[in-house]
């Protein structure tokens, strides 16, 4: 494991301390990675929206959309018949 030093304002320190102590960490290198983590579970999705807004307009997705959509998963999902 990879070692990284960061420095702090007092206040920003003081926040992090508060942080471990409330939320039960071990350490505020415990807190910052757990922070970490929860940005890289962010990444792809921010990519994805990101991807969504940069795409061409689709078609509205109004009432006859999603009764459409119903009746495919309606469809999809009945059992086959034995003939």
């Amino acid at each position: 494991m990879g070692t990284m030093n960061s420095s702090l304002p007092g206040t920003l320190k003081s926040f992090v301390d508060e942080q471990v102590r409330q939320r039960g960490y071990g350490t505020s290198s415990e807190y910052v990675r757990e922070l970490i983590r929860k940005d890289q579970d962010r990444h792809p999705l921010r990519n994805l929206l990101l991807a969504g807004v940069a795409s061409a307009p689709a078609a509205p997705a109004d009432t006859g959309y999603f009764d459409g959509l119903r009746d495919r998963v309606r469809k999809a999902a009945k059992p086959a018949t034995k003939a």
